[in-house]
């Protein structure tokens, strides 16, 4: 009987260690699309967990073929020390990424490396009103320092800082191209982010600051026209909030509270 216990337990142990060591990449699609709600998918995927390669795309819901949502392909290594908590894990995409990402530490604390991704101003869009209605066109640039992540009561805290570059922005509703570029600056410490939104330059002016504390954001800003440009902004600026009153130009308030 112990033999024979021991000789299910080896076979099992075998399947095991055979499906770690040649997990295939194509499987990582429906973990990514769980952890991203449905958003997010990996597309074409080639390769193994450990090395392989994929294009991040938009969850196509079914059968239907994945949108490419980033440039180029992202290949990744990952040390098999992980399976003892050792994470290592490297990314490259020339495409998309200033230089490659390392991502180390152990099972709740990791460093990621500074480094800059490219950013479809489109997918902008999708994160609803105003946005949605303005169809933002651009380019954008995510760039971030050495960034400290710790798991800490199953929520992800966060130091470092992350600054997101639009520039050459533009909308659909704007006979004005482009209307300016920008930069939103994110201070982390913990769970909370101290947000900072500033124009670099353009005719369309945007300033601010707020907090995200938790996922909830709470942010106060204002839109102007810079001189010259008050008529031919002015039905962009009425679609973005409520002209702020005590002052001899049009200056809209930006409130988003969540």
């Amino acid at each position: 009987m112990k033999r024979a216990l021991l000789w299910v337990a080896t076979c099992v142990l075998s399947v095991l260690l055979t499906l770690a060591i040649f997990f295939p990449a194509a499987w990582l699609g429906s973990l990514v699309e769980q952890r991203t709600g449905g958003r997010l998918t990996l597309g074409d995927a080639q390769g193994t967990l450990w090395r392989g390669s994929a294009f991040i795309g938009g969850a196509a819901g079914g059968n239907g073929p994945v949108t490419p949502l980033l440039p180029g392909r992202f290949t990744w290594t990952i040390s098999p020390l992980a399976l003892i908590g050792m994470v290592d894990l490297r990314l490259e995409n020339p495409e998309a990424l200033a230089q490659p990402v390392t991502f180390k530490g152990n099972w709740s604390q990791w460093q990621l490396s500074a480094s800059a991704l490219l950013l479809p101003a489109e997918g902008l869009s999708g994160l609803g009103a105003p946005l949605n209605t303005l169809a933002p066109s651009g380019s954008m640039r995510l760039s971030w320092t050495g960034l400290e992540l710790v798991l800490d009561k199953q929520q992800i805290a966060i130091n470092g800082r992350t600054t997101l570059e639009m520039t050459d922005m533009s909308s659909r509703l704007a006979p004005v191209r482009p209307l300016g570029s920008y930069a939103l600056a994110l201070d982390w410490r913990g769970q909370q982010a101290a947000l900072t939104l500033s124009s670099v330059k353009g005719p369309l002016l945007l300033s601010g600051s707020g907090n995200l504390n938790r996922g909830r954001l709470n942010f106060s800003g204002q839109a102007e026209a810079a001189q010259g440009y008050d008529d031919v902004l002015a039905n962009l600026l009425s679609l973005l909030g409520q002209r702020r009153p005590g002052s001899d130009r049009t200056i809209i308030a930006l409130e988003f509270h969540s």
